[in-house]
């Protein structure tokens, strides 16, 4: 349940919630504004909980499967314009603009009536045709000094992505599954529409908040990027990605492909099917991705007396060249990494880790959409879903009464931590009993026994833990997400 018009409505009526919020009622208003202007503590309060899990011994901190899911914005899909759409924009504006000027022209020339009462007025209808194609222009040149793609009138973080022939306006939603009880330890929320670029950080963010000093992941093809790899490997993360298969022109039609040319590190040449060698040239190019590349040329003599020359080259080319990023040696050891029989076990075990939060998530409890706009308030709303999530994991795994009896000990351990000071509860200098003091009405309060803050927060704990067998019976497991 996510409406803050229902939620408002089961703060009045649902006694779990009633509970839980201690006999306030608070308004819808009150209700969205809360998640709307405290996303940074919703996202520290998912990430601590992270944390704590490590203390249940619920973390396994060895793999960690890493996925991506598009989730929808508050904004439609006719609310993002492209570059190429304001283009053809403009030009149909401008199409208008002189069909219109072009008709007001013969009308003047001709000898026509007077207009009748209730036309439309010529110079206004110009007016906003020219106002229509300013506001275009503007918002064209805008795009293009923002170097982006695209821009969503509704909501400037939110893109149009598409997958799989259907597209969406909406957010790419990455997460971090540990594998020992699929429990979301990193998670992010970006507007790219592919995983390329995604591996490193999320690896990154999932390795921290495990505190390990070594960290295996897995992740599918989509992930698969020559840098993320270069960078995982220099972070202590064993990356195993699904590899992409090579381009498969140049066999199709009867050729060899670069598989077909194996690599000399030693004397950094290339050797072809035929044993000859294939040097490398002086200088590098820098290709659309950013990466500098090597060429390694054959020679002419050599290709033209080849016998494998028909199956080489085509019949316009006289040698042959081969391309080498600059830090090829990191895709060559992941390849041979994935080539083991190790690599096979971990990928089978990817969609099981991966997918079934988001299954969960979107099936189960219906968040398929997010309900604000901006990257700042999105992420905060994606880390109360994250954290349903995970606290309706634990509650399934560990129970509800464990689960209690777990958040009791850290709030002693919390009570004897923290200075009474700080509790503002003083335990020195205190008589027994207070004496009792009249309201201004003229009624003495109720007097209180002191305690020791453990003492009283262990109390309290316990009193939540009795209230809440005695009074209320085991909900279905998927009311938890109406409790939170």
């Amino acid at each position: 349940m996510r409406s803050s018009r229902l939620l408002e409505r089961e703060a009045g009526r649902n006694l779990e919630v009633i509970w839980l919020l201690r006999g306030q009622r608070p308004g819808y208003r009150t209700i969205a504004k809360f998640r709307a202007e405290n996303a940074v503590a919703l996202r520290a309060a998912n990430r601590d909980f992270v944390r704590l899990l490590g203390r249940l011994a619920l973390l396994g901190g060895d793999l960690v499967a890493i996925d991506g899911a598009f989730f929808d914005g508050n904004a439609s899909k006719s609310s993002v314009v492209t570059a190429r759409r304001l283009g053809e924009r403009l030009a149909a504006l401008d199409r208008d603009i002189d069909a219109y000027a072009e008709a007001l022209a013969a009308s003047d020339a001709s000898e026509a009536a007077e207009p009748a009462v209730g036309s439309v007025d010529p110079g206004a209808a110009m007016a906003a045709l020219l106002a229509r194609r300013a506001e275009t222009a503007a918002t064209l040149a805008q795009l293009e000094a923002s170097g982006e793609t695209q821009h969503c009138r509704t909501d400037a973080d939110a893109r149009l992505l598409s997958k799989s022939g259907q597209s969406l306006c909406g957010y790419n939603v990455q997460i971090a599954v540990d594998a020992a009880h699929k429990l979301i330890v990193a998670s992010e929320v970006v507007n790219d529409g592919n995983d390329t670029g995604q591996l490193h950080a999320l690896a990154s963010a999932a390795k921290a908040v495990l505190a390990a000093e070594t960290l295996r992941v897995v992740a599918d093809v989509g992930y698969h990027n020559g840098e993320t790899l270069r960078a995982c490997e220099a972070d202590g993360i064993e990356a195993f990605v699904a590899v992409p298969e090579r381009a498969r022109q140049l066999p199709a039609e009867g050729r060899f492909g670069l598989a077909s040319f194996i690599y000399d590190a030693v004397e950094d040449i290339y050797r072809c099917p035929a044993g000859e060698s294939l040097h490398p040239s002086p200088t590098r190019r820098l290709d659309a991705t950013g990466k500098w590349r090597i060429r390694y040329t054959s020679r002419k003599a050599r290709c033209r007396l080849c016998p494998m020359r028909a199956s080489c080259l085509s019949p316009k080319r006289d040698r042959r060249e081969v391309e080498r990023w600059e830090h090829e040696d990191v895709i060559e050891r992941h390849r041979a990494r994935m080539a083991a029989d190790i690599a096979a076990a971990v990928l089978r075990q990817r969609k099981a880790l991966a997918e079934h939060p988001f299954g969960t998530l979107k099936c189960r409890a219906g968040y398929r959409h997010f309900l604000v706009r901006g990257f700042a308030k999105v992420r905060g709303e994606w880390g109360l879903m994250a954290l349903c999530y995970n606290l309706t994991r634990v509650i399934n795994i560990i129970g509800l009464p464990r689960f209690i009896a777990w958040i009791a000990r850290l709030l002693v351990l919390a009570a004897t931590i923290l200075s009474p000071t700080r509790l503002c509860i003083p335990t020195t200098n205190l008589p027994k009993r207070q004496t009792a003091k009249k309201t201004p009405s003229g009624y003495p309060t109720r007097s209180t026994t002191s305690k020791p803050p453990q003492l009283r927060v262990l109390a309290q704990s316990r009193s939540a833990s009795a209230s809440t067998r005695r009074h209320h019976a085991p909900r279905p497991k998927h009311d938890v997400y109406s409790v939170t």
